[in-house]
């Protein structure tokens, strides 16, 4: 593969990375599940940092169970909570893949994680995933308890597809009566399946995720639904009263950029708040490289950060 083209000035330790690493391919029933074990392939070599205990388990659905995985980063039983659905464009990715991430969140944070299987597409099309990821917050808040958690403090994150999913949630939580999440925790978030905002252009041939293996993810996983409804590009919602505080964790060269700065606006205009982080010289799943890149290192460890802030813990840098 080629470098990067020259206009995106990556930090160098990513630059590396990306000239090695192919852009997300094009999402389609036929090639699906050759894609899907690639990358779960590649993740198997990535790094899985130590952590104090980690249980496999299974919560209610609506269509069946949910499969969970949960991170325990101490010997506790009033742990706060972090509810996460993992990226990968709603079709590409799982638990699996996203391993090395929870367990670090985790480490880090002093959150106990539960990352969420859900449905995934072109097979399971909206609203699987998000109402799978809704249920298993549900189930999380109501049990918290029983798995070591403390029930007053849960909140939900996510990359990517899996950012879109948490703000999701929190509009679905707020529709429906609870719960109530004490912070929701977006990294690269899909919010406007429509966007032409600056970056969409702007960066329509970032090295990661391109405008076309976007694209094709979006459809994958839309399916027949309106790309306005709320619940699928959570830009377009009405009402965005009522929500939890949220962080956004952008990339300078990401094509969502700019949809997270304008979401970030339109939830301030409702009265509440969502702080933006923008990080110069990245790419769109920049944080799975927390290993390898500063300046993901230090993202992390901000986002970590507000999730401790959030439930009153004190920062631990």
């Amino acid at each position: 593969m080629n470098p990067p083209a020259q206009k995106f000035e990556l930090v160098p330790e990513l630059a590396a990375i990306m000239a090695v690493i192919p852009p997300l391919p094009v999402v389609s029933p036929e090639t699906v599940a050759a894609i899907r074990r690639r990358v779960t392939e590649a993740s198997a070599r990535q790094p899985r940092p130590d952590i104090h205990a980690v249980a496999d388990r299974t919560v209610p659905g609506p269509a069946g169970d949910i499969p969970v995985r949960i991170y325990r980063p101490r010997d506790a039983d009033d742990l706060p909570v972090l509810v996460f659905a993992h990226g990968g464009g709603w079709s590409i990715c799982g638990i699996e893949t996203h391993e090395g991430l929870c367990r670090e969140i985790a480490n880090r944070s002093g959150f106990l994680v539960v990352s969420v299987e859900y449905r995934l597409a072109p097979e399971h099309v909206f609203p699987a995933a998000a109402e799978d990821f809704y249920a298993a917050a549900c189930w999380v808040a109501a049990h918290a308890g029983e798995i070591g958690g403390d029930p007053a403090r849960v909140a939900v994150a996510g990359d990517s597809a899996g950012a879109n999913l948490a703000a999701v949630a929190g509009l679905m939580a707020r529709d429906r009566g609870g719960p109530r999440f004490a912070f929701q925790l977006l990294a690269y978030p899909g919010l406007d399946a429509l966007s032409e905002r600056p970056s969409a252009v702007e960066n329509a041939d970032a090295p990661m995720l391109n405008r076309s293996s976007s694209q094709s993810m979006w459809r994958a996983y839309a399916g027949d639904a309106d790309l306005r409804h709320p619940y699928l590009s959570p830009i377009y919602a009405e009402d965005l009263t009522g929500l939890p505080p949220a962080m956004i964790v952008t990339a300078q060269y990401d094509m969502g950029r700019d949809d997270a700065r304008a979401y970030a606006e339109l939830v301030a205009k409702a009265g509440g708040t969502v702080d933006v982080l923008v990080v110069k010289g990245a790419v769109h799943g920049f944080l799975s490289y927390y290993t390898q890149v500063p300046a993901s290192s230090d993202a992390l460890d901000r986002a970590c950060d507000a999730l401790r802030a959030a439930v009153g813990e004190p920062a631990r840098r």
